[in-house]
């Protein structure tokens, strides 16, 4: 019979685990040292059998975040203004939007300078493969959300919509820490870093349309730009200090 070695019982533990379902995809694995007081191991034995799991693809880490159960980043290109639901698709992937929320109310503060005071909020859940990846608050100009119902938007995007009474969009990328309500519908820990997408889309006549905020694990989300002319500077990228 051939020796198992220490770090491969606890590899071994681990993967049982994310095969049970113990730990789901995307949540995070204890500390380096939770894990070596749990196994009574030492961290070198235990970043040996995490090592391994790395290298099956069962595992990943970042810095800042810790280990997680791997699964495939989901990437968004910032080139175009495209929806959730099309650049998964293209990636292979199935989608699922939740709409949790949805009516009129008057605006926050900082969305009434942009639409107006009152507009249609839409507060939904975006799922790739099943699991949470986006929590989605959009805000619409009343006379653009008037004609719209609750359905509608289950079941298609603002920007299919509206496609025709659409124009330009500017994002501005930033970062949060998950709130408790956040985080639960996320499956993320409370306090977990967040990729906060804030998005201003105008009309076909130049004024704003919609204001919407996207909130996005850090850990499972990446953004792509394609960098244009020889100075390697995209347009409409800046960095704010």
């Amino acid at each position: 019979m051939a020796r198992s070695f220490r770090y491969q019982e606890i590899a071994e533990s681990i993967r049982g685990d994310v095969e049970k379902g113990v730990l789901a995809t995307g949540a995070l694995l204890p500390s380096e040292s939770e894990l070596s007081a749990a196994h009574d191991a030492s961290r070198v034995t235990i970043r040996k059998a995490l090592e391994q799991l790395r290298g099956e693809g069962l595992v990943d880490s970042r810095q800042g975040f810790g280990w997680f159960v791997g699964s495939s980043p989901i990437r968004q290109s910032l080139d175009s203004l495209e929806t959730i639901e099309g650049q998964l698709a293209e990636a292979g992937r199935s989608s699922e939007r939740r709409v949790l929320q949805f009516g009129f109310v008057q605006a926050p503060v900082e969305v009434e300078a942009l639409v107006g005071a009152e507009v249609l909020e839409v507060k939904r859940l975006n799922l790739a493969d099943g699991e949470p990846f986006a929590y989605v608050t959009v805000w619409c100009k009343a006379s653009l959300g008037a004609d719209l119902s609750r359905s509608d938007v289950e079941e298609s995007t603002f920007v299919d919509l509206l496609l025709d009474r659409l124009g330009h969009a500017t994002q501005v990328i930033s970062a949060i820490a998950a709130d408790a309500a956040i985080a639960v519908a996320l499956k993320v820990d409370e306090g977990s870093p967040l990729l906060r997408v804030r998005r201003v889309t105008t009309d076909s006549a130049g004024g704003n349309a919609l204001v919407s905020e996207h909130l996005y694990p850090a850990r499972r989300t990446e953004f792509e730009v394609t960098l244009s002319g020889p100075t390697g500077e995209p347009a409409g990228l800046r960095l704010v200090e």
